[in-house]
């Protein structure tokens, strides 16, 4: 993977990107996401923020290998830090967990006054961020779910508008996905058949476990999210 081609994930949140948009890309790494799309003309700047030494320097780098380094400013803090309110229309994080995105969210959320659009593209637990957007004003326009390497990824599109819209039943399609679901993809079918395999197991070894009400608690929940998964995958 280069800023010239870049992998089916990054390319696949590049895609929802607005032309014409002032982009930040949170945990850059080598800054290819950004540097794609101010060479696709997709953006006329960008911000690589990274909060680590090594991926900063090679993000860096990667900027001036490229002489981008008057449309691209490599940033180095933590989350949302890197980014002044006003300043950015669009903001991307790809290839961390829900929950850490959702915190990142959370933390820097004062700096989202003027940014119209989210991309974002957890590695798990998305049902974290799509919990995160209902509490914060943020609606769920598009979703996105691939695979590539093995690895299933989705992909989150929000802007600020009605959080409650695209739900009909927020617990459970918070969970798969209101877009993902009515979709149905075979890489959706896969990744929830492998996981209601994984909560078929838990529940077996929740059966065995002492009778306390936490493990009773578990054991309920996750018949609920079995029963659900069972109605998705007919």
């Amino acid at each position: 993977m280069n800023s010239d081609k870049l992998s089916q994930r990054l390319e696949a949140v590049a895609k929802y990107i607005p032309i014409g948009a002032r982009m930040a890309d949170i945990g850059s790494d080598h800054a290819y996401l950004p540097c794609y799309a101010v060479k696709k003309e997709i953006v006329p700047f960008a911000v690589a923020g990274e909060v680590v030494e090594g991926p900063f320097q090679s993000a860096k780098k990667q900027v001036l290998s490229e002489g981008l380094e008057n449309q691209i400013d490599v940033r180095k803090g933590d989350g949302l830090a890197v980014i002044q309110p006003g300043e950015i229309d669009c903001v991307t994080i790809a290839g961390m967990g829900g929950a850490l995105i959702a915190s990142i969210l959370e933390d820097g959320k004062e700096k989202l006054s003027s940014v119209e659009r989210l991309i974002l593209q957890p590695n798990i637990s998305a049902v974290t961020i799509r919990q995160w957007m209902k509490d914060n004003g943020w609606e769920l326009k598009e979703e996105e779910i691939l695979e590539e390497d093995g690895k299933i990824y989705e992909i989150l599109v929000a802007e600020k508008g009605d959080p409650v819209n695209p739900y009909k039943d927020f617990n459970k399609e918070s969970l798969f996905g209101p877009f993902l679901m009515k979709e149905g993809s075979k890489v959706f079918r896969k990744k929830w058949q492998g996981e209601m395999e994984n909560w078929q197991r838990v529940l077996a070894q929740l059966e065995k476990a002492a009778d306390t009400k936490e493990n009773q608690q578990k054991k309920e929940e996750l018949i609920e999210k079995i029963k659900w998964l069972k109605e998705e995958l007919e």
